[in-house]
Formats: C-alpha cells, structure tokens, sequence
C-alpha cells in the first residue's frame, strides 16, 4: 500500500492524513447542500466541520488509549491510534453542543449528518486502506490482500476490510438518500437510521477482523453495535412520531417562475 504519499522537504505527507482531510471536506460538501435543504443556515456547516474534527479525533484517541492503556501517555500526540466509534460518539458530541450554542435545528443537523458521516466514512476507510491498517483476519479468498508495508505488516493474505466497511458505507448513504429519507415527514429520524445500518454494518464485518473477544464470543465493538442499533431502533420510533414535520422545500426561482406562468396562462383560459 501507500502509507507515505510523497515528502516535501521535512514534511512527510502520510495517505492516511490526506484521506481524512478528503473525508471531512466531502461531508462538509454534502453537509452544507443538505443545510439548503432542511430549514439550517447553510454556513453553519463551517463551526460544524471544526467541532466535528476537533471531537472526533480527541474522541478517537481517547477510545484507542481506553483500549490499550499501556500507550498512555505516548501516544497521546501521535497521528496514529484512532478507533471509530470513540471518533463518532466525540464528534456527535462536539456538534450536539455547538448546534445548541448556535440555537440551530438539532434534529435538521441530524438528520444531515447521517450523509454526511455516511459519506466521510467511505474516505476515512480509503485512507485506512492506503495505511495498510485496520485489516482482517487471514482468508484464501481470491481478493485477499497482503500489507507488507502496512502497520503492523503482514504478509499472510487477509481480508480487506476497509474496503468492504468503504463499500458498506456508499450502500448506506444510499440507502438513507434514496430509500428511507423520502419515508420520514419528521425531523431527526434518519440520524437514528443511520446508526442501525452502521451498527449492523460493524457487527458484520466484526467477525473477519483480528479484533478479540470480550465477553460471550462478541468483540467491544460489536457490542457497542449492538448499543447502537438499540439506540437506533427507539430513535426512529420517537422522532418519527414526535420529532417536528421537516420544512418544505421552496423550489428554485427558475421553477418557480415556471409555474407561475402556467398558473396565468390556465386562469386566463
């Protein structure tokens, strides 16, 4: 793989780095055009991308060191050592207290950051990748592939597991834009949709990663899963029933002109 894209003079420029640049520049992207249309000011995407940055890596490397303690405190400014789920939970956390701050619509900053998290995920799995970490358990599979280069190395064949979560997660950001968003007339619930296609994802894909057991054969991030789709489930049943009716769309000027016109012309019948 390519763990190290190029140097510049004393600056090393790692793929990992970049690729979670990439990650969060694309969730800002989709983030700031899902604003426009869920009732949000669509620069508030700026203070959102900032606190999402800041909590989800301070929330990644806290989980990493709760999980190997013997690396406090060295590696608490190294680049390396992040888990995903302490990097979710410190992101949500991070932009929960900035949306009340600011007094924007929480449950329309939610519901955006199911897309946006979907698609920075794919970019943060690709940059895993490019690393050669976070990979899987040995497989004869014909797409199995060795990290020589990868941290730590292996050259057994094993799953690619970065990409099969990657993958996952373009299915899941599909599934929330074009499949179960139309379905929701309320506010909040595609955010709890998301963590139970997430949570069902990780618990998956769980089974061909080296990551050990913790208690009844199941490792801590499928039972933090397990938690997720839970949370998940009573999510969508709340805000679906409670959660305020989401804003209605105010078509383009262009459009709306359009209609107009018709409008006239059918008056004037």
């Amino acid at each position: 793989m390519y763990p190290i894209l190029f140097h510049a003079g004393p600056l090393t420029i790692h793929s990992f780095g970049v690729m979670m640049a990439v990650a969060f520049v694309a969730a800002g992207i989709v983030g700031r055009w899902q604003f426009k249309k869920r009732g949000v000011t669509p620069d508030f995407i700026y203070p959102i991308v900032v606190a999402a940055v800041i909590g989800g890596l301070l929330g990644a490397k806290i989980h990493y060191l709760i999980l190997h303690p013997s690396e406090f405190p060295g590696n608490i400014l190294s680049g390396s050592g992040l888990v995903w789920f302490g990097g979710l939970f410190g992101a949500i956390l991070a932009v929960v207290i900035v949306t009340l701050v600011r007094k924007q619509s929480l449950a329309g900053v939610m519901d955006t950051g199911a897309l946006a998290i979907a698609v920075g995920y794919v970019f943060g799995r690709l940059g895993c990748f490019l690393n050669g970490d976070d990979y899987g358990i040995p497989t004869k599979l014909p797409w199995g592939m060795s990290f020589p280069n990868g941290s730590p190395p292996t050259t057994v064949r094993v799953h690619p597991t970065q990409l099969y979560e990657a993958l996952a997660s373009l299915v899941i950001f599909a599934l929330l834009f074009w499949v179960i968003s139309p379905w929701f007339k309320r506010e909040g619930p595609l955010m709890f949709a998301y963590l139970i296609l997430a949570g069902i994802e990780r618990f998956l894909v769980e089974f061909v990663r080296t990551n050990p057991p913790v208690a009844l054969g199941l490792t801590q991030q499928q039972w933090i899963s397990i938690g997720l789709f839970v949370i998940g489930v009573v999510g969508v049943w709340w805000f679906a029933r409670h959660g305020r009716l989401r804003p209605v769309e105010q078509p383009k000027k262009g459009k709306a002109a359009a209609g107009a016109k018709v409008r006239t012309a059918k008056a004037a019948r």
